[in-house]
Protein backbone atom coordinates (compact mmCIF):
# COMPACT_ATOMS: atom_id res chain seq x y z
CA UNK A 1 0.00 0.00 0.00
CA UNK A 2 1.62 3.63 -0.83
CA UNK A 3 2.70 5.47 2.03
CA UNK A 4 4.07 8.32 3.35
CA UNK A 5 6.90 8.37 5.77
CA UNK A 6 7.99 11.27 7.94
CA UNK A 7 11.48 11.36 9.96
CA UNK A 8 11.82 14.65 12.52
CA UNK A 9 13.95 15.86 14.93
CA UNK A 10 13.58 19.46 16.48
CA UNK A 11 16.95 20.90 18.98
CA UNK A 12 17.46 24.09 20.77
CA UNK A 13 21.01 24.00 18.56
CA UNK A 14 24.09 25.41 21.53
CA UNK A 15 23.63 28.99 21.58
CA UNK A 16 19.70 29.68 22.65
CA UNK A 17 18.31 28.96 25.58
CA UNK A 18 15.11 27.38 24.29
CA UNK A 19 13.75 26.22 21.41
CA UNK A 20 11.06 28.26 19.68
CA UNK A 21 10.57 26.01 17.20
CA UNK A 22 7.68 23.99 16.45
CA UNK A 23 6.37 20.84 14.06
CA UNK A 24 3.19 19.24 12.99
CA UNK A 25 3.04 15.81 10.82
CA UNK A 26 -0.37 14.83 10.36
CA UNK A 27 -2.39 15.24 13.56
CA UNK A 28 0.86 14.99 15.73
CA UNK A 29 2.73 18.23 16.52
CA UNK A 30 5.73 18.19 17.97
CA UNK A 31 6.32 22.13 19.77
CA UNK A 32 9.49 23.68 21.80
CA UNK A 33 10.99 20.67 22.82
CA UNK A 34 14.19 18.81 22.68
CA UNK A 35 14.78 15.59 20.85
CA UNK A 36 18.23 14.43 19.65
CA UNK A 37 17.06 11.27 18.23
CA UNK A 38 14.65 11.56 14.91
CA UNK A 39 11.13 10.09 15.47
CA UNK A 40 9.66 8.46 12.09
CA UNK A 41 6.23 8.11 11.42
CA UNK A 42 4.16 6.85 8.36
CA UNK A 43 1.11 7.60 7.22
CA UNK A 44 -1.42 5.94 4.35
CA UNK A 45 -0.97 7.85 1.16
CA UNK A 46 -4.51 9.44 0.19
CA UNK A 47 -5.72 11.77 2.46
CA UNK A 48 -4.31 15.00 2.49
CA UNK A 49 -1.36 14.94 5.13
CA UNK A 50 0.55 18.43 6.07
CA UNK A 51 4.09 18.28 7.50
CA UNK A 52 5.56 21.87 8.30
CA UNK A 53 7.91 23.48 10.65
CA UNK A 54 7.47 26.71 12.21
CA UNK A 55 10.10 28.69 13.49
CA UNK A 56 9.58 31.34 16.22
CA UNK A 57 10.77 34.61 15.83
CA UNK A 58 13.81 35.41 17.97
CA UNK A 59 14.57 38.85 19.62
CA UNK A 60 10.43 38.99 19.82
CA UNK A 61 8.42 37.75 22.74
CA UNK A 62 6.99 34.09 22.68
CA UNK A 63 8.21 32.63 19.32
CA UNK A 64 8.05 29.71 21.12
CA UNK A 65 3.78 30.55 21.52
CA UNK A 66 3.12 31.61 17.93
CA UNK A 67 4.59 28.22 16.25
CA UNK A 68 2.98 26.24 18.93
CA UNK A 69 -0.58 28.04 17.83
CA UNK A 70 0.50 27.76 14.08
CA UNK A 71 1.46 24.14 14.08
CA UNK A 72 -1.79 23.14 16.22
CA UNK A 73 -4.03 25.40 14.28
CA UNK A 74 -2.42 23.45 10.61
CA UNK A 75 -2.65 20.17 12.13
CA UNK A 76 -6.64 20.63 12.85
CA UNK A 77 -7.27 22.02 9.82
CA UNK A 78 -4.77 19.41 8.04
CA UNK A 79 -7.30 16.69 5.90
CA UNK A 80 -9.23 19.96 4.67
CA UNK A 81 -6.30 20.98 2.92
CA UNK A 82 -6.81 19.86 -0.49
CA UNK A 83 -6.34 22.29 -2.63
CA UNK A 84 -4.27 25.98 -3.15
CA UNK A 85 -6.81 27.62 -2.24
CA UNK A 86 -7.61 25.70 1.07
CA UNK A 87 -3.99 25.83 2.14
CA UNK A 88 -3.85 30.08 1.52
CA UNK A 89 -6.92 30.23 3.56
CA UNK A 90 -5.18 28.01 6.71
CA UNK A 91 -2.55 30.55 6.51
CA UNK A 92 -4.13 33.51 7.15
CA UNK A 93 -5.98 31.75 9.88
CA UNK A 94 -2.90 30.84 11.46
CA UNK A 95 -1.94 34.74 10.84
CA UNK A 96 -5.13 36.08 12.58
CA UNK A 97 -4.90 33.65 15.42
CA UNK A 98 -1.52 34.92 15.65
CA UNK A 99 -2.41 38.28 16.12
CA UNK A 100 -5.64 37.82 18.15
CA UNK A 101 -3.42 35.79 20.57
CA UNK A 102 -0.87 38.64 20.87
CA UNK A 103 -3.64 40.84 21.47
CA UNK A 104 -5.42 39.06 24.02
CA UNK A 105 -2.95 38.27 26.43
CA UNK A 106 -2.84 40.54 29.93
CA UNK A 107 0.12 42.90 30.24
CA UNK A 108 0.99 43.07 26.40
CA UNK A 109 3.43 40.44 27.07
CA UNK A 110 3.16 38.37 23.60
CA UNK A 111 2.58 41.60 21.81
CA UNK A 112 4.75 41.31 18.51
CA UNK A 113 5.17 37.72 18.42
CA UNK A 114 5.67 36.08 15.16
CA UNK A 115 6.61 32.91 13.38
CA UNK A 116 7.46 31.69 10.37
CA UNK A 117 6.28 28.62 8.50
CA UNK A 118 6.85 26.32 5.56
CA UNK A 119 5.53 22.97 4.84
CA UNK A 120 3.87 20.39 2.44
CA UNK A 121 0.51 18.78 1.62
CA UNK A 122 1.08 15.11 0.69
CA UNK A 123 -1.69 13.65 -1.28
CA UNK A 124 -1.87 10.80 -3.99
CA UNK A 125 0.00 12.00 -7.49
CA UNK A 126 0.15 15.93 -6.01
CA UNK A 127 2.55 18.17 -3.77
CA UNK A 128 1.43 21.94 -2.00
CA UNK A 129 4.66 23.84 -1.18
CA UNK A 130 3.90 26.58 0.82
CA UNK A 131 5.24 29.19 2.87
CA UNK A 132 5.68 32.34 4.75
CA UNK A 133 9.03 33.55 6.24
CA UNK A 134 12.52 32.21 5.63
CA UNK A 135 11.97 28.20 6.69
CA UNK A 136 12.32 25.88 3.44
CA UNK A 137 11.40 23.12 1.84
CA UNK A 138 13.36 21.28 -0.72
CA UNK A 139 12.87 18.85 -3.02
CA UNK A 140 15.57 15.69 -2.80
CA UNK A 141 16.04 14.27 -5.83
CA UNK A 142 19.01 12.18 -8.07
CA UNK A 143 19.73 15.56 -9.88
CA UNK A 144 20.28 17.36 -6.66
CA UNK A 145 18.40 19.73 -4.08
CA UNK A 146 15.96 22.03 -5.38
CA UNK A 147 14.49 24.87 -3.24
CA UNK A 148 10.80 24.53 -3.36
CA UNK A 149 9.95 27.35 -1.01
CA UNK A 150 10.20 31.51 -1.61
CA UNK A 151 12.40 33.43 1.01
CA UNK A 152 10.55 35.81 2.55
CA UNK A 153 14.00 37.49 3.11
CA UNK A 154 16.65 39.90 1.45
CA UNK A 155 20.46 38.36 0.72
CA UNK A 156 23.08 38.32 3.54
CA UNK A 157 25.08 40.70 3.74
CA UNK A 158 28.69 39.31 3.72
CA UNK A 159 29.69 37.93 7.23
CA UNK A 160 25.86 38.00 8.50
CA UNK A 161 24.58 34.52 9.08
CA UNK A 162 21.04 35.13 9.43
CA UNK A 163 18.90 37.42 7.30
CA UNK A 164 15.73 40.06 8.09
CA UNK A 165 12.65 38.40 7.60
CA UNK A 166 10.25 40.36 5.52
CA UNK A 167 6.99 38.64 5.79
CA UNK A 168 6.01 36.03 9.10
CA UNK A 169 2.80 35.45 10.52
CA UNK A 170 2.50 37.91 12.95
CA UNK A 171 5.86 39.88 14.62
CA UNK A 172 4.17 43.24 14.27
CA UNK A 173 2.10 45.52 17.42
CA UNK A 174 -0.90 45.62 14.44
CA UNK A 175 -2.19 43.49 12.46
CA UNK A 176 -0.47 42.70 8.72
CA UNK A 177 -1.89 40.65 6.31
CA UNK A 178 0.04 37.86 4.37
CA UNK A 179 0.84 36.94 1.07
CA UNK A 180 1.35 33.05 1.27
CA UNK A 181 3.89 31.71 -1.35
CA UNK A 182 1.69 28.45 -2.27
CA UNK A 183 2.83 26.29 -5.05
CA UNK A 184 1.53 22.65 -7.08
CA UNK A 185 3.78 19.90 -8.22
CA UNK A 186 3.63 16.92 -9.25
CA UNK A 187 4.34 14.27 -6.85
CA UNK A 188 7.40 12.17 -7.84
CA UNK A 189 7.91 8.75 -7.19
CA UNK A 190 11.81 8.67 -5.73
CA UNK A 191 12.06 11.79 -4.39
CA UNK A 192 12.67 13.06 -0.78
CA UNK A 193 11.37 16.33 0.61
CA UNK A 194 13.42 18.28 3.19
CA UNK A 195 11.37 20.46 5.28
CA UNK A 196 13.29 22.82 7.40
CA UNK A 197 14.32 25.93 9.63
CA UNK A 198 16.84 28.15 9.47
CA UNK A 199 19.06 26.76 12.08
CA UNK A 200 19.94 23.77 9.38
CA UNK A 201 20.68 26.07 6.15
CA UNK A 202 21.62 29.24 7.93
CA UNK A 203 25.16 27.51 8.75
CA UNK A 204 24.73 24.86 6.26
CA UNK A 205 25.60 24.93 2.77
CA UNK A 206 22.99 23.27 0.27
CA UNK A 207 25.98 21.21 -1.21
CA UNK A 208 26.32 19.30 2.21
CA UNK A 209 22.90 19.37 2.42
CA UNK A 210 22.64 17.33 -0.46
CA UNK A 211 25.58 15.17 0.26
CA UNK A 212 23.92 13.77 3.71
CA UNK A 213 20.46 12.99 1.82
CA UNK A 214 22.14 11.28 -0.81
CA UNK A 215 24.13 8.89 1.79
CA UNK A 216 21.51 8.09 4.62
CA UNK A 217 17.99 7.01 4.15
CA UNK A 218 15.65 9.02 6.17
CA UNK A 219 15.81 8.62 10.29
CA UNK A 220 20.02 8.61 9.74
CA UNK A 221 19.47 11.45 7.45
CA UNK A 222 17.49 13.66 9.87
CA UNK A 223 20.27 12.85 12.61
CA UNK A 224 23.12 13.57 10.05
CA UNK A 225 21.86 16.93 9.15
CA UNK A 226 20.90 17.65 12.98
CA UNK A 227 24.68 16.99 14.00
CA UNK A 228 26.33 18.66 10.79
CA UNK A 229 24.30 21.74 12.34
CA UNK A 230 25.76 21.76 15.91
CA UNK A 231 28.73 21.02 14.66
CA UNK A 232 28.48 24.12 12.72
CA UNK A 233 28.11 25.77 15.19
CA UNK A 234 24.36 24.93 16.16
CA UNK A 235 23.67 28.94 16.24
CA UNK A 236 20.42 28.69 15.98
CA UNK A 237 17.57 25.93 16.57
CA UNK A 238 17.27 23.51 14.56
CA UNK A 239 14.24 21.46 13.05
CA UNK A 240 14.58 18.81 10.35
CA UNK A 241 11.77 16.61 8.50
CA UNK A 242 12.70 14.29 5.82
CA UNK A 243 9.56 13.54 3.75
CA UNK A 244 9.34 10.15 1.71
CA UNK A 245 6.37 8.98 -0.39
CA UNK A 246 6.56 5.21 -1.32
CA UNK A 247 4.30 4.15 -3.98
CA UNK A 248 5.07 0.67 -4.61
CA UNK A 249 4.35 -2.41 -2.60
Amino acid sequence: MPYVAVSAISHPGLLRERNEDSLVVGPWTLCSTVTENPQTLIFPLGTPLVVAVADGLGGHPGGDVASALVVRQIASLGPALSSEVAVREALNVCNRAVFQAAGAEQGADLVGMGTTVAGVVVQSGSLCVFNVGDSRVFAASPDGLRQLSVDDSPPHPAGQTTALVTQCLGGSPTFRAVHPHVTSETLTPGERYLICSDGLTDPLPTDVLDEILRKHDDGRAAFELWKAAIEAGGPDNITVAVVRVEVEE
